[in-house]
């Protein structure tokens, strides 16, 4: 078949423009015809597709998103293609995949947790109110014949928040690199990173790895590592966010400078999880959490928010690490001493990548 992908920006520095990659080699390769219509090329497109572009507007975030929902179907009816699967924001498709839940839950979500001026912000921002304009369009008839949801949690929000029949939607969790993400990494590259930041060899270490440091819980991590059950446990942060400057203020006025460590982003991250003993991201919400499946594939016991679609896939004894109440620090807590249980963490360690191994690409 002649098959058309369609994304904003062809990258793989995100978890759907690694998706979006790793489709068009995977269709590429079952002989089909691939061809991939971006409004950015950041690299080059896999060896045996067609690369085309959608010309939009380049300024301002809610320009781009407005041109490339109305253009790209425009551009890729000229192609004839037979099906059209579509990463993003569009006004017409035939397979959309809702990679990050919806937009509307997200905002009630993140109003909740951020205060009044947040939720005034959310509710009055052209860019947001685009968005949930786009959204609603693309989950109506007539818009799209299957969806595509990467949890079941993501699946449910489509159904309750825009009535889509169960049956048009298929849930198809993320893939990973089996290879790039592997219990070995421990073995070389540990010694080195915690010589690095300076992590003492025998103390343990939690690692965070994201941007957008609110939604995904770094602020509940940084309050609960104020306890005294916690003061020999390392956190390292990896990833950037516009407020990075004062997550690390907040570190410091709380006595954590050197035990909460920020490395920046690195587009390395597997040698992180070899130096790791534990994955923890209590997000407020998050859809999957593809840095979930890679600590699961680096044979890290994880820490996740009930809220996070890849809790759905823990089971047996990783299921512990499922936080119920983000408001009780002393929940986290405890919890992140249970996974560090050192009798216990390598029938963990185990167990982890054994999950992880049912998801290769």
């Amino acid at each position: 078949m002649k098959i058309a992908l369609a994304h904003k920006r062809l990258d793989r520095r995100g978890g759907t423009e690694t998706v979006f990659y790793r489709t068009a080699e995977g269709l590429r390769d079952l002989g089909h015809d691939v061809h991939l219509f971006c409004g950015e090329f950041h690299i080059p497109p896999p060896t045996g597709t067609r690369i085309h572009k959608v010309p939009y507007w380049p300024l301002g975030r809610t320009a781009r998103l407005l041109s490339f929902a109305f253009l790209a179907p425009r551009v890729i009816s000229r192609y004839g293609c037979d099906v059209v699967l579509s990463f993003g924001r569009m006004v017409s498709q035939d397979i959309l995949r809702s990679g990050g839940g919806t937009h509307k839950l997200f905002l009630q979500k993140m109003g909740a947790t951020g205060g009044l001026r947040k939720q005034l912000w959310y509710r009055l921002s052209l860019y947001h109110r685009s968005v949930l304009a786009l959204e609603k369009h693309q989950f109506s008839n007539g818009s799209f014949k299957k969806v595509i949801a990467i949890s079941q949690q993501v699946k449910k929000e489509i159904i309750g928040d825009y009535c889509v029949p169960a049956e048009k939607i298929a849930v198809i969790y993320n893939g990973i690199d089996l290879e790039r993400f592997h219990p070995r990494n421990r073995k070389v590259w540990s010694t080195e990173v915690r010589r690095r930041f300076r992590i003492p060899a025998d103390r343990p270490l939690v690692l965070f790895v994201g941007n957008g440091f609110r939604r995904k819980g770094l602020d509940l991590l940084i309050r609960a590592w104020a306890a005294p059950s916690l003061q020999d446990v390392f956190l390292l942060v990896v990833g950037s966010d516009p407020a990075m400057a004062r997550y690390v203020r907040r570190a410091r006025a709380q006595g954590l400078a050197g035990r909460v460590i920020f490395a920046g982003r690195d587009t390395e991250v597997e040698k992180y999880y070899g130096a790791a003993d534990l994955f923890a991201m209590p997000s407020f919400q998050e859809a999957f959490g593809h840095s979930s499946l890679e600590a699961l594939a680096s044979g890290l016991p994880i820490l996740v928010s009930a809220r996070s679609g890849s809790s759905e896939i823990l089971e047996g004894e990783l299921r512990k690490g499922i936080v119920q109440e983000l408001s009780n620090p002393k929940e986290m807590q405890d919890c992140i001493l249970s996974l560090l249980d050192p009798a216990r963490w390598p029938a963990r360690s185990q167990a982890a990548r054994d999950v992880a191994e049912r998801y290769s690409w």
